[in-house]
């Protein structure tokens, strides 16, 4: 997630962004949305951006979607699995 609001705030040119978070009874799911430009940005800039993100996700089961939205925007999706403990 801080990743994600500081690519929008470094790069989107947002006047909003609004971050949603659910958590269910095996998942947390994790959104930040905003209404900035959709312009792409060079693929790398010297950090780890979203392929960074991706792979932690990654490391801990999850997955994680990014990209333009219909109307404007940009989005970044996480699903991320939670552990029962074990009784």
């Amino acid at each position: 997630m801080q990743e994600a609001l500081t690519n929008t705030l470094k790069h989107a040119g947002a006047s909003r962004v609004r971050v949603t978070v659910e958590y269910g009874v095996d998942q947390l799911r994790v959104e930040v949305r905003d209404d900035g430009r959709q312009e792409q940005q060079p693929a790398h800039r010297g950090g780890h951006g979203l392929p960074g993100m991706r792979e932690r996700a990654a490391v801990y089961g999850g997955v994680l979607d990014a990209g333009p939205e219909p109307g404007g925007g940009f989005a970044v999706r996480a699903r991320l699995p939670i552990e029962r403990a074990m009784s």
